[in-house]
């Protein structure tokens, strides 16, 4: 009978936290979270098509997901799932009508998706649209987003926690989906699962994991910016701009690496940040117009969780003033109830914020009253 009540309170817990867990976020004063989705499985990036149907990836689960809103009230009606057994395909864009989907190996792509949805049959079709990208899984699975050129940055992370430099990992790339080019956009990037435009100044700016088995407090995770093509941010040299490897920078100063770009904002080991998104909307207060949010997935191997949480920086002249939480609350005593992964915005202006652990997109509004 104990352990019967103790196999039981191991699946009762989670449904508790995720029953209660919209009333333990925290957001500024005038904001309200609700959930767009719930049982959306590993929910990774989002893309949203010119209809306004919202179409989510996953790593472990393998799937892509459609979610429609049909009644236009703020909370998906239908959900529908569009493929499954694939290659951690945790990243998505959409381009026009077309949907892309970044596995680990390759880029396929669901065109005209929406009328898909709208089709008799249950099958819905997609094409390879690149599949020249490295089968290791470690680090492998995407974030992607198309560029102001029309071409399609992919990140493709190292294949381990450090190790030497390799020409096919450890970039960010720039695919050109009609001659099949990829050009190296950033190089020394560790692990990048999340990046976005500036729309003032259309310099790109990602997130970059640290190395791991430094121990708690080093070394930091960074938000960076490209400047130039090619641009090395310091893997494996460098990592967070102010820490040596002990391994590949043995008996090197950091004025050996002075040439690698260190990040514009260096922050604290472990939180994991993953997507970025510069907010374009309008119903958000004046005062978020171009903040650049940040989801701290969180750490996995700190003997104090950190991370957990959006955030949200202030850049100003090229530089980040400030970083402040925007919503906090995914951790509870070190009890892990949700970890925030990707940003997309809908038409009128509103938030989502996808939850891989929670299985949930939620949807961030701001009510003025």
């Amino acid at each position: 009978m104990k352990y019967l009540l103790m196999l039981l309170a191991c699946f009762l817990v989670p449904i508790t936290y995720a029953q209660s867990l919209l009333q333990q976020l925290s957001l500024p004063e005038g904001y309200e979270i609700s959930y767009f989705a719930k049982h959306v499985d590993n929910a990774r990036q989002m893309a949203v098509s010119p209809t306004g149907v919202v179409y989510v990836g996953s790593r472990k689960a393998g799937k892509v997901h459609a979610l429609i809103d049909s009644d236009k009230d703020g909370k998906a009606d239908r959900k529908i799932v569009l493929a499954h057994g694939l290659n951690m395909p945790s990243g998505l864009a959409m381009k026009g009508d077309d949907l892309f989907v970044a596995e680990v190996n390759r880029v396929i792509r669901f065109a005209n998706i929406d009328k898909q949805l709208n089709g008799a049959t249950k099958q819905f079709n997609y094409e390879v649209a690149f599949d020249e990208l490295p089968s290791k899984r470690h680090h492998g699975w995407k974030f992607i987003r198309f560029a102001d050129n029309g071409e399609l940055l992919i990140p493709v992370g190292v294949a381990c926690n450090v190790c030497a430099e390799d020409p096919k990992f450890g970039r960010i790339f720039s695919l050109d989906l009609e001659t099949k080019k990829l050009t190296t956009i950033a190089q020394g990037v560790r692990n990048s699962v999340g990046f976005d435009t500036n729309p003032k100044t259309g310099k790109l700016w990602f997130s970059d994991n640290g190395r791991d088995m430094m121990g708690d407090d080093i070394p930091p995770d960074e938000l960076n910016r490209v400047d130039t093509p090619q641009q090395h941010f310091g893997f494996p040299f460098v990592h967070g701009g102010s820490v040596l490897d002990p391994e590949f920078a043995k008996n090197k100063t950091l004025v050996d690496f002075q040439h690698f770009s260190a990040p514009k904002l260096a922050l604290q080991a472990h939180v994991a940040p993953l997507g970025l998104h510069f907010y374009r909307g309008t119903h958000f207060p004046k005062v978020m117009h171009n903040k650049l949010l940040v989801a701290e997935h969180g750490s996995w191997n700190r003997s104090k969780k950190v991370g957990y949480r959006v955030m949200m920086a202030t850049i100003k002249g090229g530089e980040v003033t400030a970083y402040e939480p925007f919503v906090s609350g995914f951790l509870s005593k070190e009890q892990t109830l949700g970890r925030p992964v990707a940003f997309a915005e809908l038409a009128d202006g509103s938030l989502l914020v996808s939850d891989d652990y929670a299985n949930a997109v939620y949807r961030i509004r701001y009510n003025n009253k």
